[in-house]
């Protein structure tokens, strides 16, 4: 469990304490090539763990043959679980985006109002900076008043170029970061649980040195999706905590439950194929919409030839590293 646990620290701690850091700063080609190899070992995590987890438990010969061997539930849950990540994601957008823009709507208001007051008692030049707090970012408003000696007064109110896609890009960093440690928590609790009520130490051992590798890579795009959103220390420790706690703490509840728990009575098994199945499709869209597909296709590939190519290269083989891990876990 102490392995697990430090693991989980070591890999969603190093982006988070190496912001201000240029080697593992987020857009590094350091940062950039691990983020890589961490997408593939989450997508290796969906398709070759999660899923093939969930088909053993639901294709259990303790089971009923109708209706869990008569159709392919895993894939099906999956699919609606990945469908269903794409609303939440698409929700979440969208409302963190008219939050935004009301708060500068609301700024706007307020800034023209302060101008119109200004202006029937300034009688020199100068220069106003309004700050305002947006999704804990500080975006500055400069309000620049111009007072001519004939007493005209022309105001303007300036917004700096650019401002509408960092906003965009902080948002989607926000989504990605949450629905991404949902669906990490999610599996997590279930590979703590399954752990904690083996008896078996020819089992554990491997498993152990499999999900140590497994977290720390898991924690590592954890922790520079919450890197790249800019949350607060606080908000930021708290993200970072609940995913490191997450499977030990199944580790300590199924340790537990294992003296009455019966892991091939038909009720456990269908949960958690349920739940594996859904954990994939979570997985599997993050990995390849959110994280792959952002980093690759979204025009954030923007380095060198050679950093590009490392970054494939480094997708694929965290991919392949996780996959292989399946001949223990």
């Amino acid at each position: 469990m102490a392995a697990i646990l430090v693991s989980g620290v070591m890999g969603v701690g190093l982006p988070l304490a190496g912001r201000k850091r240029r080697t593992v700063q987020t857009g590094s080609a350091v940062f950039v090539a691990a983020k890589a190899f961490a997408a593939g070992v989450i997508l290796a995590t969906g398709f070759v763990h999660m899923l093939h987890d969930a088909e053993h438990a639901l294709s259990n010969p303790c089971l009923p043959a109708g209706p869990w061997r008569r159709f392919p539930f895993p894939g099906f849950v999956a699919m609606l679980a990945a469908l269903a990540t794409l609303v939440l994601d698409v929700l979440v957008t969208r409302f963190y985006e008219t939050k935004h823009r009301a708060e500068v709507a609301r700024v706007k208001a307020d800034a023209a109002a302060a101008l119109a007051a200004a202006s029937t008692s300034a009688s020199d030049e100068d220069i106003t900076v309004v700050t305002v707090v947006e999704s804990e970012h500080k975006v500055p408003l400069l309000q620049a008043h111009s007072h001519s000696h004939a007493q005209s007064h022309g105001h303007e109110l300036m917004q700096p170029q650019g401002r509408e896609g960092e906003v965009s890009d902080h948002v989607r960093s926000v989504v990605v970061s949450q629905i991404l440690e949902m669906g990490i928590v999610s599996h997590s609790v279930i590979i703590g649980l399954s752990l904690g009520v083996s008896r078996s130490p020819c089992t554990i051992r491997p498993l152990v040195a499999a999900l140590s590798f497994h977290q720390f890579f898991e924690g590592f795009a954890l922790g520079g999706c919450i890197a790249q959103a800019q949350f607060k220390n606080l908000s930021a420790v708290m993200m970072a905590s609940f995913f490191a706690i997450t499977t030990p703490t199944g580790i300590a509840a199924g340790a537990g439950l294992s003296s009455f728990y019966n892991a091939n009575s038909p009720r456990a098994l269908v949960v958690e194929g349920i739940l594996d199945s859904v954990s994939a499709g979570i997985l599997i869209y993050m990995a390849l919409v959110d994280l792959i597909a952002a980093d690759f296709l979204g025009g954030k590939m923007t380095g060198s030839p050679r950093q590009q190519v490392m970054a494939y290269v480094a997708l694929f083989l965290g991919a392949l590293s996780m996959s292989s891990l399946a001949v223990w876990a």
